[in-house]
């Protein structure tokens, strides 16, 4: 098992309400992986039991930035949303909300 499959954990408003609903979290993971070995590796990490594990590949893409607005191209990249089973949960995504 590589450890280093997993790069983070993807934190966007989306992704948290992902979390606290469907028990489904987010991840950045290696272009090369493939479910199998992510499923392998987030079992490893956080020792939870996975359901089901879906890939997303973003293709590479131009936007402006600076000052300047100069053009620049971002790469490739891969997300892993990972469900989990009943009864397990990950303390990274745990947002409490206090008012």
């Amino acid at each position: 098992m590589n450890p280093y499959i997993v790069i983070k954990p993807v934190i966007t408003e989306k992704s948290l309400r992902l979390a606290n609903g469907d028990n489904t979290y987010t991840f950045a993971v290696q272009m090369t992986a493939n479910k199998r070995q992510v499923k392998e590796a987030i079992e490893n990490l956080f020792s939870v039991e996975v359901a089901s594990i879906r890939t997303v590949v973003n293709q590479k893409g131009n936007k402006k930035t600076g000052k300047r607005r100069l053009a620049v191209t971002t790469g490739k990249t891969k997300k892993a949303f990972v469900t989990l089973k009943e009864g397990h949960a990950i303390d990274l995504f745990d947002i409490s909300e206090q008012q």
